[in-house]
């Protein structure tokens, strides 16, 4: 049986539903488990738009676009406030525009982090962020050397998945890392490529302190300013891993160990797949079917297909498409929980 200890992971992951009203407002999370956001990846449902991703680290009234290599910008009306366990937002039509049905998936950090290299002798780049241990997550910034380095990440495991992105200008590409690839390889969040080998981290795994990049600008231009996005993996609450698609409407099962919240997916071992993102909030066919999925790499609509099942301790494929399930394929996932198979006090998940 899968124990896990976090028995409500609505505390440190959740997604908000709210349609926009072209004027401000103020979105508050589900229950009682007082999710203050530290990352919030908002995306227009029922029409084309951008993904915005914003964080409490580079500062609310900054966004980075996950479908385009942009460098941040400051942005007025956006998120206007975080709460306890909400967020408010202003008239900008990128996250309120009148009548359109939007998605904000949120994680929570919560925890300051800093690292002065020189002194702490952990890694050679100075960071600085918000981690939360407990969860496996952090949001750090470090300022690039252009020398082959690492730098402290703050979550005392070792993380699973990394995606960071220069934001001080244009044209660089969100760089993502995946313990399914090794250390040798990347994909790039904005585009649709498979995984290259590329050595960009020094062909050397992370540790539970510290993660190597080596000088390419994508990672550590000199003088060069970074957010990064790391994950460790927590039984009952987040995995990351990879499957194989099939090519039928009984699909592919993939073993989490909880009922999963969210689930992103990236075809890894060719062609020319984007990625998806499913969750437990848009789907409205009822029972465990997920029918909803976006596409992080583009400002699609949000699409309506059979994609696969949420169950207590996974999820499967009812569909084939060649963005997360066709036959033969590799795909790598990251997923977040609803709820742990079994909880510390021997509960266990149902499906719905």
């Amino acid at each position: 049986m899968a124990y896990t200890t976090i028995d409500d992971p609505s505390v440190f992951f959740q997604t908000a539903l709210y349609t926009g009203n072209a004027g401000t407002q103020t979105i508050t999370n589900d229950g009682n488990s007082d999710l203050q956001p530290d990352f919030l990846w908002f995306k227009e449902r029922s029409v084309t738009g951008n993904h915005q991703l914003i964080n409490t680290v580079s500062g609310i009234n900054k966004k980075l676009m996950s479908n385009s290599s942009n460098g941040e910008s400051t942005q007025t009306n956006y998120v206007t406030a975080i709460g306890s366990d909400t967020f408010s937002i202003g008239n900008n039509n990128g996250l309120n525009q009148d009548s359109v049905t939007n998605v904000c998936w949120q994680w929570k950090t919560g925890t300051s982090f800093t690292n002065d290299a020189s002194s702490t002798s952990v890694g050679t780049i100075d960071s600085a962020g918000s981690v939360n241990t407990t969860a496996g997550i952090s949001i750090i910034s470090y300022t690039g050397t252009g020398t082959a380095g690492t730098f402290a990440h703050g979550l005392n495991a070792v993380p699973k998945m990394m995606i960071l992105k220069r934001n001080d200008g244009n044209g660089w590409s969100w760089i993502v890392y995946h313990v399914s690839m090794g250390n040798t390889k990347r994909t790039v969040l904005n585009n649709t490529g498979a995984a290259e080998t590329v050595d960009y981290f020094q062909d050397t795994s992370p540790t539970s302190t510290v993660f190597s990049i080596k000088t390419n600008g994508n990672v550590n231009g000199s003088g060069g300013s970074y957010i990064a996005y790391l994950f460790a993996e927590k039984q009952g609450f987040s995995k990351f891993g990879s499957y194989v698609g099939n090519n039928s409407t009984n699909g592919t099962f993939v073993y989490t160990g909880f009922k999963p919240a969210f689930v992103m997916a990236k075809r890894t071992d060719g062609g020319t797949e984007g990625w998806s993102i499913f969750d437990n909030k848009r789907s409205t066919s009822g029972a465990n079917l997920i029918d909803d999925f976006l596409v992080p790499n583009d400002n699609v609509a949000e699409v309506s297909q059979n994609v696969c099942d949420f169950v207590s301790n996974g999820f499967k494929f009812r569909h084939v498409d060649g963005k997360y399930h066709n036959n033969g394929g590799t795909y790598m996932y990251m997923a977040f929980a609803e709820n742990p198979f079994v909880t510390s006090e021997s509960i266990p998940a149902t499906a719905r």
